[in-house]
């Protein structure tokens, strides 16, 4: 079977459940903070990485061999879940325009989380040394990306925003 399957939930989440819940959430998705020095490097990484990650999986299989299948599927859609809550949360944020509902009181980058368990079990499901390549670099310039986003919303949210990073952790 195609890997490329693997990827479908993806792009009907990012874009046809967030579209479908919130329009503007979804030019909110797009946008990325504006950066400084080696972010920007790290952006072309993360996007690159991103794109590979995407377009590489047309070339592989899914490998069904148990156990390690099963585990990996399971982490798939622990992924996919945590994308799914991601994505409805982040589409109604407070009014302030900080996210601060459901799973964004456990983390301040679920979608970031949910993208890492996502792919990282794409990598297990096709046993693909290149694709954990990609995603190790996808992970490492998306901190960067991160930390761009973190100064944008105390330059925009002040103290509130602050206060939020106190309370709640970046990552889990």
């Amino acid at each position: 079977m195609n890997a490329f399957l693997l990827i479908i939930p993806l792009f009907l989440i990012r874009f046809g459940l967030l579209k479908m819940i919130n329009k503007d959430s979804l030019r909110r998705a797009a946008f990325f903070a504006p950066l400084e020095g080696k972010e920007k490097v790290a952006y072309l990484f993360y996007q690159f990485s991103n794109a590979f990650m995407i377009l590489y999986s047309v070339f592989l299989k899914i490998q069904t061999k148990p156990p390690l299948f099963l585990i990996a599927l399971f982490i798939y859609v622990l992924g996919v879940s945590v994308l799914i809550i991601a994505t409805v949360n982040f589409a109604k944020p407070e009014q302030s325009g900080i996210n601060t509902n459901g799973i964004y009181k456990i983390s301040r980058n679920p979608m970031y989380i949910g993208y890492f368990i996502y792919f990282a079990s794409c990598v297990m499901l096709t046993h693909s040394m290149l694709l954990l390549i990609s995603l190790l670099v996808f992970q490492i310039s998306a901190h960067w990306i991160i930390l761009s986003e973190e100064r944008w919303c105390i330059n925009k949210f002040g103290a509130e925003y602050i206060n939020y990073m106190n309370k709640v952790k970046r990552y889990i």
